[in-house]
């Protein structure tokens, strides 16, 4: 399948060099995130990461992301309104939670994808890899699922109980509007009692990311 993907990219890529010509350097517009932001930056592990727009009007989607025929379930489209209270987000609203990163600790980017999607594709600048099997109890035990609530989240553990009243407000996201893996975390921390306020989801994850031409990061090779 991987093979396949990565097939269909080069003939695209193909494709484009002999229905359009030489790949241009720049783009004669501006390619901004709006139209009086042409770039911020944002903290990533502790340093500074540039996002913008790529602005060579010849680049394309990732392969990965250009699969329209997933297998449903688990790839299943998912509900504009993931559950009361949750507010879903775009792509303007998470770059204005970014700006924060680092500077307010109240505020986290949470990817929720497994496997070597990281290594694939990247991680949204700003943003904390939690496998969704880390907050599964069903993939992980309590207490590492208490650790993350405490230690990563800013969650008190009271006689047993949760107090979220301190507890950070969480921008999360996967690989799309169809893939489930921050929405099953989602509905467990609600679950749990975390506040639906303190929850917003990026419905769009990667595809949508990736198909603007945002600025990606990669975990630094061991």
């Amino acid at each position: 399948m991987r093979n396949k993907m990565a097939l269909i990219g080069l003939l695209c890529v193909l494709v484009s060099s002999v229905t359009r010509g030489v790949v241009h350097a720049g783009s004669p517009h501006p390619v901004n995130i709006r139209p009086d932001l042409a770039k911020l930056v944002v903290q990533h592990e502790g340093r500074p990461v540039v996002v913008e727009r790529n602005a060579d009007p010849e680049n394309m989607i990732d392969p990965d992301f250009m699969m329209t025929s997933r297998a449903c379930p688990p790839y299943c489209i998912q509900p504009m309104q993931l559950a009361p209270g949750v507010e879903t987000v775009g792509e303007l609203e998470v770059t204005g939670y970014l700006q924060w990163v680092g500077k307010d600790p109240s505020v986290l980017v949470v990817d929720s994808r497994d496997g070597d999607w990281i290594q694939r594709s990247g991680l949204i600048p700003g943003a904390v890899n939690i496998p969704w099997q880390r907050l599964h109890p069903e993939h992980s035990d309590p207490e590492k699922i208490a650790d993350v609530l405490q230690f990563q989240f800013g969650a008190v553990r009271q006689s047993g109980l949760w107090n979220f009243e301190n507890a950070k407000t969480l921008v999360m996201y996967c690989n799309g509007l169809w893939c489930g893996q921050s929405p099953t975390n989602i509905k467990q921390l609600l679950a749990l009692g975390y506040p639906a306020h303190k929850i917003k989801w990026y419905r769009g994850g990667m595809q949508s990311w990736k198909s603007l031409g945002l600025t990606t990061v990669f975990p630094e090779k061991k």
